[in-house]
């Protein structure tokens, strides 16, 4: 990444905002517009609406610089992928998006950062269709938690899928390690390959439109970020199934196939993490949405089996 797209270790005082309240204002203000937003930003809570027969849907996810992203990493990029991450989940459960809340940690203010940080959330809020109704601003360590809400009638949980079930993921797998291990220096290529994969790790595209589709088809689903083989198995074990995967059915793109042997391609799509598309369970005789993958199938057993990194583990926190 650039220079210019870090974070300084200091900043004009003309440029601070006087508190946390200007900081909002100034970067974080009048996102707050949506169809199901009573109250937005500038209250105590947020209000928002549900209709008839709906349930809340609420999930938070954190990302913090040195853990989540390279140091140094532009404010725009930053934003949207934190946004995106969240909204995935939403994606998983089949729920349409109301609304997210946003807590921001800075170590220092920087104007052009958050400049940055600003058009990505602009990006996102428009993308997912959710609005930032309220959040928080303090000093510390760089770090983003971002809170989604969505309206669900029919969640599509982890703990559903049964024997004789197929299971499927909605798109291709391992490009968001390729662009991080790119981001990073442990991969080289080519400029415009290098490009095509740094966007598939900074900017995911979670389908919400079609996790809410699925849900009227699918018996159980996940969203893919620590790994397949990793959030396979949480969906394996609150289902108390087994589920098998056949390496050679994994959707890999011809972008990752052009960057890195196809025994790698595959290492990735296992166990890379970062691609916030869906796994799913349905029944074998189920009509489901086109371009999905069939990539394996339910037994009646425990755990994830694969013909390849049977031992192989996803990311882990700690």
């Amino acid at each position: 990444m650039p220079a210019s797209s870090g974070v300084p270790r200091s900043v004009p005082a003309a440029d601070i905002p006087a508190d946390e309240f200007g900081l909002i204002d100034r970067f974080f203000s009048h996102l707050d517009s949506g169809p199901d937003v009573t109250l937005g930003v500038g209250d105590d809570a947020a209000l928002l609406k549900l209709a008839s027969g709906e349930t809340l849907a609420v999930s938070v996810d954190t990302v913090v610089e040195g853990r989540h992203f390279p140091p140094g990493s532009n404010g725009d990029l930053v934003m949207f992928r934190a946004v995106a991450a969240a909204a995935s989940d939403l994606a998983a459960m089949g729920a349409r998006p109301l609304g997210m809340t946003l807590a921001v940690s800075l170590p220092v203010v920087n104007e052009d950062w958050l400049q940055a940080c600003r058009r990505g959330l602009e990006s996102a809020v428009q993308q997912f269709s959710l609005p930032l109704v309220g959040g928080d601003v303090t000093r510390g360590p760089l770090t983003l938690s971002v809170q989604v809400m969505g309206a669900v009638r029919s969640p599509l949980r982890r703990d559903g899928a049964r024997p004789g079930d197929r299971l499927y993921v909605t798109a291709s797998l391992g490009d968001a390690a390729a662009g991080l291990a790119v981001c990073e220096g442990r991969l080289r290529v080519s400029s415009p390959l290098a490009e095509v994969l740094r966007e598939r790790f900074w900017r995911p595209q979670p389908d919400l439109d079609l996790g809410q589709r699925l849900a009227a088809v699918a018996t159980a689903g996940i969203d893919i970020s620590d790994g397949l083989i990793a959030d396979a198995g949480h969906l394996a074990r609150s289902s108390g199934v087994g589920l098998r995967i056949d390496s050679a059915a994994l959707p890999l793109s011809a972008s990752l196939l052009d960057a890195v042997p196809r025994e790698q391609a595959l290492t990735w799509a296992l166990t890379g993490g970062d691609d916030y598309v869906l796994c799913f369970t349905a029944p074998s005789a189920a009509v489901l949405p086109e371009g999905v993958h069939c990539i394996g199938e339910v037994f009646a057993g425990a755990g994830v089996e694969c013909d390849m990194l049977t031992n192989a583990t996803g990311y882990r926190h700690f």
